[in-house]
């Protein structure tokens, strides 16, 4: 990869965040905003939740940033001059000054309530230690991403990135949560959404003085960060490429929530899946409904290696693994902490050793948020859904501070920014 022009060098000791003029959709030209915005890319569930998502407003967000089309060129072409025409007809519109955004999210229901900033982030390397990634990524899908990116010459969705501070732009965060809100909506997962620009340069440059003293940890958007970096090395500095959306959360004010992502493995039946296990796992059977079986892998995954395996009308909890095949399928150069984690042995052990699927192939294993939605697909599918427990934030921080990355699509973090509330043109 060329990095010409790139000087780590000169790379910032911490997070430096710089304001930009939002592109933002025109309520009078949309039917809501709720209507509009999409959970990101990657949690869609294809093809029910996109097909869902284009129905609810001819300008909703999947429709650039899951553009369908016959070919990827098609798919990305058609993304651009969909995005063309909404600015040129207004549907979307450009703030009149850069600003850092603050965004809220709160589900009253459940008492969360989540606010960060939004800017776009200068992009660096690993090695750095500025952005600290957690996971690797599939090439396939950052190729995807920055072929996307290139046509539209937009960032059309914030990442998410965590850091610990709990000082001075937190409290610009809370004084600007009191003022009225640019917009205001609720979306049919019950969150209420609220976005504020900061303008005012002393505010703006207490925030950024702040994150220069502070690393992130990727949340969510692993992929789409190895599309910013992939980007940045391709143009010579200095380009709009040397920066990339994203949403800053302080979590020492703002705790996120970690869950599992669970894989749905096509082709698979539960038997055969089951029956290649038999002896290397204890294997019961579990006659309860969805949140039973749940509590049942949370009591098992306290204990050790746990799996809850669904598809047949039935859970199948999947523990104490035979130490002789951990020791003979798992990695020994990584810490502990990396060695026994779920996925480790998913991936390692069930995925590599016993069943033989690659972790990479869509046509053979997919990746799905939604708990329900992945046992629902295996049933009708007549594949294994694989349910995980979710591992504690402390441990995927520790082990990104090694730079030890975990195995792909091991944590789900949120909540996650809704897509289409504020969107970065490259060239705007």
């Amino acid at each position: 990869m060329n990095t010409a022009g790139h000087s780590e060098a000169t790379a910032p000791r911490g997070l430096e965040l710089t304001p930009f003029r939002g592109l933002r959709y025109d309520p009078d030209r949309v039917g809501s905003l709720a209507a509009v915005t999409s959970p990101p890319y990657d949690v869609v569930v294809r093809p029910d939740g996109l097909h869902q998502l284009q129905d609810a407003d001819p300008h909703n967000i999947v429709r650039l940033i899951l553009p369908q089309a016959t070919t990827p060129g098609a798919r990305n072409e058609q993304a651009a001059a969909t995005l063309r025409h909404w600015l040129s007809e207004g549907v979307l519109t450009a703030d009149p000054e850069p600003a850092l955004y603050v965004y809220e999210q709160h589900h009253h229901a459940d008492g969360i309530l989540q606010r960060g900033v939004i800017g776009t982030l200068r992009v660096s390397e690993p090695s750095v230690g500025v952005v600290l990634p957690h996971e690797d990524v599939m090439p396939h899908i950052v190729a995807d991403r920055a072929a996307l990116m290139r046509a539209t010459y937009a960032n059309l969705e914030p990442l998410l990135l965590t850091y610990r501070g709990n000082g001075t732009a937190a409290e610009v965060v809370e004084r600007t949560a009191e003022r009225t809100p640019l917009l205001s909506t609720t979306t049919e997962d019950g969150f209420s959404h609220r976005l504020w620009s900061v303008t005012d340069p002393a505010e703006v440059a207490r925030v950024q003085a702040e994150l220069s003293h502070h690393q992130a940890l990727i949340a969510d958007g692993h992929h789409r960060w190895a599309t910013y970096r992939r980007l940045r090395a391709e143009h010579p500095s200095p380009s709009p490429w040397d920066h990339g959306l994203v949403l800053l959360v302080d979590t020492a004010r703002y705790p996120l929530r970690v869950r599992a992502i669970h894989r749905l493995l096509h082709g698979l039946p539960v038997a055969e899946a089951l029956a290649a296990v038999e002896g290397l796992f204890r294997v019961r059977r579990l006659e309860t409904p969805l949140p039973e079986a749940l509590d049942a892998l949370a009591d098992a995954a306290c204990a050790g290696n746990a799996f809850l395996l669904a598809g047949d009308g039935a859970f199948h909890l999947l523990d104490r693994p035979d130490p002789a095949l951990l020791a003979r399928t798992v990695p020994t150069d990584r810490p502990h902490a990396w060695r026994t984690l779920d996925a480790t042995v998913l991936h390692a052990t069930l995925l590599d050793h016993v069943w033989h699927i690659p972790e990479d192939d869509p046509t053979r294993i997919a990746y799905i948020h939604d708990t329900a939605a992945t046992v629902e697909k295996a049933q009708r599918d007549g594949g294994t859904a694989v349910l995980l427990h979710p591992v504690r934030e402390e441990v995927v921080r520790d082990l990104a501070r090694q730079g030890v990355t975990m195995p792909r699509k091991s944590t789900s973090f949120g909540p996650k920014p809704a897509s289409g509330l504020v969107l970065r043109a490259l060239d705007i």
